[in-house]
């Protein structure tokens, strides 16, 4: 078996094959070419904490890829990292472990930054007169270097309930050349800017469907977990491009789930990531349209990003 560390998984990490991975991924998802066991969420309310454990397995592949990961969100101010995790690899022929990928979490951060980069890819409008970022830790800043990708905006709103956060971000966000300002509260953000990326633990509307611009974008990918929500359900409601990386997933537990259980959002609606990229197209038809992602992490991003990370290593 194949031990790698984290260092070892950044230095043989290559962004853009691990993004035509998680590209290919979501459509073979979409297509049903992906075996998938139910997520296990755990929830950990005395510690502000939370596990998840995925699974997936592509068609065609050779390998399965397991993968667990937490996200204890008082950590920072114990001197503790708030992600942690692992992806272990099997052998899809004779079932032996092949790798150990002890990434720290890393890897969960980068594969739900580039499925925002791809989210972004399609929905971004033309002219981006602002990023807005609610939530300030380690997948904001993945989400804004991959953004970096997608569009020469270099304005960004950041909002974080730790003040102190925020500023960090805004010092992170000015070493990449970004013009960063710390906004007073999320409305600030959505007043300000017409792509929104939602990246926190949030257990209640932090956006208010009055406060969105025409024209915006939103990826929520907070929303991973029983209980989480970001968004007002009628932000879902009345967009007029919904999302979802997984339906099943993003109706039973999802952002969009507080829509569809409140009546307000038909399924029949939601177009999933994966049938969306295989139409290889912009689904933005005019610059005035809300749209809206939403990422709950889905198994097969696990499995993609461990065979591009494996790949590289061979």
């Amino acid at each position: 078996m194949e031990l790698l560390d984290k260092e070892t998984i950044i230095s043989r990490f290559d962004t853009e094959r691990a993004l035509a991975r998680v590209r290919a991924g979501f459509i073979a998802y979409s297509r049903g070419d992906v075996l998938s066991a139910p997520v296990q969420n755990f929830h950990f309310a005395d510690a502000n904490g939370d596990c998840c454990v995925k699974s997936a397995y592509i068609a065609g592949e050779k390998v399965l890829a397991v993968k667990i990961s937490t996200g204890f969100y008082d950590n920072p101010a114990r001197g503790l990292p708030s992600n942690d995790g692992l992806v272990l690899v099997l052998s899809a022929t004779d079932g032996r472990v092949l790798a150990l990928l002890q990434d720290q979490g890393w890897l969960t951060t980068m594969r739900t930054a580039l499925a925002g980069r791809l989210a972004a890819s399609l929905l971004a409008p033309a002219k981006v007169e602002a990023i807005g970022l609610l939530g300030a830790g380690e997948q904001a800043r993945a989400q804004l270097e991959q953004l970096m990708q997608v569009t020469d905006c270099r304005d960004v709103w950041v909002w974080s309930r730790q003040p102190e956060q925020a500023a960090a971000f805004c010092a992170f966000a000015a070493q990449l050349g970004f013009r960063a300002l710390a906004a007073a509260d999320p409305r600030e953000v959505a007043a300000q800017a017409n792509l929104i990326v939602t990246a926190t633990p949030s257990r209640g509307p932090l956006l208010q469907r009055g406060w969105i611009r025409p024209g915006t974008h939103i990826t929520a990918l907070g929303a991973d977990g029983p209980g989480k929500q970001e968004l007002d359900p009628a932000i879902a409601a009345e967009a007029d491009v919904v999302v979802a990386d997984s339906l099943a997933q993003c109706v039973a537990y999802g952002e969009l789930s507080h829509a569809v259980n409140a009546g307000l959002l038909a399924p029949s609606r939601i177009i999933e990531l994966g049938a969306a990229l295989a139409q290889d197209r912009s689904f933005r038809r005019s610059e005035e349209q809300i749209t809206l992602v939403d990422l709950t992490g889905v198994g097969v991003q696990d499995a993609a990003i461990a065979a591009s990370v494996l790949e590289q290593a061979a």
